[in-house]
């Protein structure tokens, strides 16, 4: 494997562990490194590590704060 894709996922733990329930990755990771960007946004999707997740779960959170509020007046 190469060397720049092997530190990359040492360096976070998600990546290995969708790289343990998907072994297939490793196989593509080996003849084709340049598909680790495919890789990240596959693993951000599963994972719901995008932006737009991070604000509707921030979102979802202020609306059942607000909901609690509203039940105790």
């Amino acid at each position: 494997m190469d060397i720049k894709v092997k530190l990359i996922l040492d360096s976070n733990p998600d990546y290995k562990r969708y790289l343990r329930s998907n072994s297939y990755w490793y196989k593509t990771l080996m003849r084709n490194p340049e598909m680790m960007d495919v890789f990240v946004s596959e693993v951000k999707e599963k994972y719901k590590l995008r932006t737009t997740d991070k604000i509707n779960n921030f979102i979802d959170k202020i609306d059942m704060v607000s909901k609690f509020i509203n039940v105790l007046r």
